[in-house]
This record gives structure tokens, sequence and C-alpha cells, in this order.
């Protein structure tokens, strides 16, 4: 009798940097970044672990260039005629769904701060800062301003999207959630708490991506007040 051989799955194409990008991103989209082992991307990409260090050095690397990926594919810094507000609210949207899409990319840009992912937004942002006049001495506060914000709101987000996920949640049981909120604060003590109490209708039914660009717009709005006031010392 002759016996059966088990082979391991043939690779279709050959091993790429570019290969081996597109399956971390699937795995930290099924997953989180706990899914992303060299180990789950050998058997992903029916490969040995050294194949994959000979394009990438660790996990550090891999998760920038990850980032580096879906933000290449998602963030357009703007056409031209755009003015530059309209770009600064593009790419913070832009930034805003590619977390919502890819919860684990926010913390991985704030984890990878030096990494050109990173460059490439302040880069971005800056250049519109300095075309709307703010003052050269006020370049880095406000750009970490509007930045922070950006991973800030969005990383959370994002946060709560994916434990939502995780415990089985969907748009009906965020709604559930919320109403719980905002009935638990009309319970609250009138004279207490009158400003809480008269928010909770709002809150119940707020849209987050549209309170994000609320926020977004709130900063824009706040640069010309701010150029009349001194530098901070």
């Amino acid at each position: 009798m002759i016996k059966k051989i088990e082979r391991r799955p043939r690779r279709e194409e050959s091993l790429s940097r570019e290969r081996i990008i597109e399956a971390s991103i699937a795995l930290l989209d099924e997953g989180g970044e706990g899914a992303l082992t060299f180990r789950s991307l050998s058997e992903r990409l029916a490969t040995g672990p050294g194949a994959i260090y000979g394009h990438i050095a660790n996990k550090g690397d891999l998760m920038a260039a990850a980032c580096d990926a879906i933000f290449q594919r998602t963030v357009d810094v703007g056409v031209a005629g755009d003015s530059p507000r309209d770009i600064i609210r593009a790419v913070a949207l832009a930034m805003f769904d590619a977390m919502d899409a890819h919860p684990w990319v926010g913390s991985a840009l704030a984890w990878n701060a030096g990494q050109l992912t990173m460059v490439r937004i302040l880069e971005c942002l800056g250049r519109q800062l300095r075309a709307l006049g703010v003052p050269a001495q006020r370049h880095w506060a406000t750009v970490s301003v509007l930045l922070n914000y950006i991973l800030g709101v969005g990383g959370q987000n994002a946060g709560n999207a994916q434990a939502a996920r995780a415990h089985g949640g969907t748009g009906a049981s965020r709604d559930a959630v919320l109403g719980a909120i905002a009935d638990a604060w009309m319970r609250l003590d009138a004279d207490e708490y009158p400003f809480v109490r008269a928010v909770a209708a709002q809150m119940r039914a707020h849209d987050d991506r549209v309170d994000f660009l609320a926020g977004i717009n709130l900063i824009l709005n706040g640069l010309d007040a701010g150029y009349a006031a001194p530098p901070i010392a």
C-alpha cells in the first residue's frame, strides 16, 4: 500500500512584504493586536517564520507597516481647490473612519508615534495650519491639540465599538445602553445635576461621527480667537 503523504498548503504566489502586511491587517481586524503573532501569521501565509523575518524585522515593524498601509489607502490630503479647513476636516474624518473600521489602529499609532505614518499625518495637518496663518510659534501646540483630539476621540470610539462587538453588541444594543444611561441621568437630583439632566435626551440619540466633526469645527473656529491672545509662556 502506498502511504499518502500530507503536504502543507502550497503558496499560490511568492511571499512579499505586501502579502505579509495584508495578512497582518486581516489578523488584526479579526482579533486585535493579540491575534497577530509570527506563528499565526506563518499559518495564515502557509510559510515559516524565517521567511517572514526576511521581510519584517519584528512585530513593531509589522504594526507600523500595517498602519501605514491603512492610512495610505484611506487618508487623502485633498485635491486642488480645497480650502485648508476642508482638507483638515476630510483628513480627520478619514482617520476617524479608518480607526472605526480597524479598531487596533489608534493604539498602534500612539505606540509608534515616531513612525512614518504619524510623520505623514503631522505633515499634512501642519501644512494646512500654516496655510491658515497660524503663527509659527504656535505651530506645535496647535497641531498637537488637533492630532491628540483626532487620535483620542477616534481611538475611544473604535475601542467602544470593539468592546461592543466582543460582547455580541449590535446597533440595537448601543441604543439600549445609551437609553439606560439617559434614564439614569434623568433620575439624578434636578438641583445638583441640572445640566446633565438637560442633555440626557441628546446623549441618548447622539451620532459619534457627527459629534467628532463638531469637535474639529470647534478647534478650527477657535484658531482665529487664539491669534488675538498672547502666546503661552
